[in-house]
């Protein structure tokens, strides 16, 4: 009796052995294990930093005054197209009319006075040297003729000012283009003081725009002058635009950010980058957010392969009768044929997170192991494990503890 009791221990100890192998063991079996493998090809690999910026046209020109006084008329409106030269608006000159009539009316009073004390100025000269008149009324002769002459170009310089701000009342176009910004109406009143009020914004050629992108300052020692630029605007979402690094400008920008969660707070610094823009149909209107992408390295038509390609590794239990043939390299990836799989060290450079290119060890279109894929796996718990990756730590483990991954 106590010999059977111990067959059947020992047929239950078996069974649930089994049982725990196909469970938590390495494979089951409705299990099968696939090797996904992927030609070299050849492509582009870029690295690039993201950057927010404004667009603005690449001219643009804030008309003011240099007067005070009424706008009595405006011929422009937004979105005007002008000429150099055209006049835009004009303001009301009656002050300015009777300043001028009163400046030269002071001028010919100066003018007539100044000629009649030329004339007795020179006859006293020639009275003077023939000894005719005496030192007495010579000086006087003198002194009256200098105080004219000082008093006539007084007033001549008055007269001019008096025209040129009667000029200043009608206002022209600086440059051709386009009226961005109407900050005036007629009948407004517009005062010229310590600074120069602005009428109107005109921006010279809006086919050409550029954008003034904030870059932090870990990343401005990548960018380069010249360098390639796609950006993308959110009226146009689906479109992706072109552009060129133009300028860095030196003058950094220092800003505070915060955290809503607590008082501290940061200084961020960053550099403006100007980047030019083609603009031929118009859609990047001035003002638009941006969300650049600068590329700061690029490397055109090499030999690429998937990142994951070089972080496959086989897997001996997985392999069954197959062989491994390893190899000695920092950076290595994995060829399958009917005998197994065989290590091939390669040198690597740019990466662009997905993509890595490769500079020596392999040619275009070899076949590479990239991935491993178990089907039948599902309630296995090593099952990522058991395809190279790793376990995630909120699924439970199988009995018997953690167990370390393979290499």
């Amino acid at each position: 009796m106590n010999k059977k009791k111990i067959i059947l221990a020992a047929g239950v100890v078996l069974v649930l052995a089994v049982a725990g192998f196909w469970i938590f063991g390495k494979k089951n079996a409705q299990g099968k294990v696939d090797f996904v493998t992927e030609k070299v090809t050849r492509g582009n690999i870029s690295n690039s930093i993201t950057a927010t910026g404004t667009i603005e046209p690449v001219t643009e020109v804030e008309v003011g005054t240099q007067v005070s006084g009424i706008i009595d008329k405006i011929y422009i409106d937004y979105n005007s197209v002008v000429k150099q030269g055209e006049v835009i608006a004009e303001m009301d000159k009656v002050t300015l009319l009777s300043d001028l009539q009163s400046a030269q009316a002071t001028y010919n009073g100066a003018k007539a006075e100044y000629d009649y004390q030329k004339k007795l100025y020179t006859r006293n000269k020639a009275l003077h040297e023939k000894q005719l008149i005496s030192e007495t009324d010579y000086e006087q002769s003198v002194y009256d003729y200098e105080r004219a002459k000082s008093t006539y170009e007084q007033t001549q310089a008055a007269l001019a000012k008096a025209e040129r701000n009667l000029s200043y009342a009608t206002i022209t176009s600086p440059i051709n283009g386009i009226v961005t910004s109407k900050d005036v109406e007629e009948g407004q009143t517009v005062a010229s003081g310590f600074e120069t009020p602005t009428l109107f914004t005109i921006a010279a050629d809006l086919t050409k725009m550029q954008v003034v992108a904030d870059v932090d300052e870990a990343d401005i020692a990548g960018i380069k002058d010249s360098a390639r630029v796609t950006f993308t605007v959110d009226a146009y979402p689906d479109d992706v635009f072109e552009g060129k690094v133009y300028q860095i400008r030196l003058g950094s920008v220092n800003s505070s950010s915060s955290s809503s969660t607590s008082t501290s707070s940061e200084t961020v610094v960053t550099y403006e980058v100007v980047i030019t823009a083609d603009n031929p149909d118009l859609k990047l209107k001035p003002r638009l957010t941006a969300n650049v992408t600068i590329y700061t390295d690029t490397r055109d038509n090499v030999i690429t392969v998937p990142n994951k390609a070089l972080r496959f590794t086989p897997e001996k239990q997985l392999v069954g009768n197959k062989t491994i043939t390893d190899c000695e390299g920092a950076h290595k990836v994995w060829t399958m044929d009917a005998n197994g799989f065989t290590a091939h060290p390669v040198k690597i450079g740019l990466s662009d997170g997905s993509h890595t290119e490769i500079l020596e060890g392999l040619s275009e279109g070899t076949p590479i192991v990239t991935e491993t894929v178990l089907k039948g796996f599902e309630n296995n718990a090593n099952a990522d494990e058991m395809a190279g990756g790793e376990r995630s730590p909120f699924m439970p483990g199988p009995p018997g503890g953690d167990k370390k991954k393979q290499k």
